[in-house]
């Protein structure tokens, strides 16, 4: 993921001197609506305890304002889902996944010379997800249903370089400062006694990145998501037993289509 982010840097300010010849005005952030879709692979881990991984599917829906002087305003939803792959008190195939997320942003795009825009911006973003672990894994362990909530606040940065013909270069880097995070494990679908919990997390960070080409309507391209939250508050779950949400790692990536209307 450091890679991603640097690299996506670097070719910002490399395109910047390389085209800044190659076209007379930028083009600054586009309105209106877009659909997509994303195909991904996903993998979560708590260290040395436990993996989900596998590959995703997702569709994603955004509009953008646009208004005087470069500013705008975005708000973008997506929905990815696997079946994935767990390994930790044995081995369980094809476990749902479901993430929901959505972010409102404001920012403001301005020239940088040549033929090259940067729009940075910030904003608010929540991210819902839905595992059901539910069963018995290959070594009779029992499983049960998880929902993880996160707030957070994105800052990121778009440039957009314009090569002539209509196509545009666009990375982004993006920092997501973690707010706060709800984790509640259904621990009463063990049938064990246990009782369900919810855990507080206070402490953790994100990073994305995306490297966009983009052709009248269209735009395709890679993108990487990156997710690191520590442990959680510990809770009683009963039977004089407590809990917490162990220390964690998400990290996601695939390629995108998008259609702008």
């Amino acid at each position: 993921m450091k890679r991603t982010l640097a690299g996506a840097v670097v070719l910002a300010a490399v395109s910047q001197e390389v085209v800044a010849q190659l076209g007379p005005d930028p083009p600054l952030t586009r309105h209106g609506w877009e659909v997509g879709a994303q195909a991904a692979h996903y993998e979560y881990r708590e260290p040395n305890v436990v993996k989900l991984a596998g590959n995703r599917l997702g569709i994603l829906g955004a509009y953008t304002f646009t208004g005087a002087h470069g500013l705008f305003s975005k708000i973008d939803v997506r929905q990815s889902y696997g079946r994935l792959k767990y390994e930790g008190s044995g081995t369980q195939n094809n476990v749902p996944d479901l993430i929901i997320e959505t972010r409102a942003v404001v920012g403001s795009g301005f020239r940088a010379g040549g033929s090259v825009s940067l729009s940075p911006y910030s904003g608010l973003g929540y991210r819902y997800l839905y595992s059901n672990l539910q069963g018995y894994s290959s070594t009779g362990a029992v499983g049960y249903r998880r929902y993880s909530n996160y707030l957070y606040a994105p800052i990121g940065l778009t440039a957009r370089v314009h090569f002539g013909g209509g196509w545009v270069l666009a990375p982004t880097v993006e920092v997501d400062v973690f707010i706060l995070g709800r984790q509640v494990s259904k621990l009463s679908d063990t049938g064990l006694g246990y009782g369900d919990v919810t855990n507080r997390q206070d402490k953790g960070r994100g990073h994305r990145a995306s490297l966009m080409v983009e052709k009248n309507h269209w735009a395709v391209g890679a993108w990487a998501h990156y997710w690191h939250i520590s442990h959680s508050d510990t809770q009683p779950i009963g039977l004089g037993q407590v809990g917490r949400e162990p220390e964690n790692y998400t990290r996601e990536g695939g390629l995108e289509v998008r259609y702008r209307f």
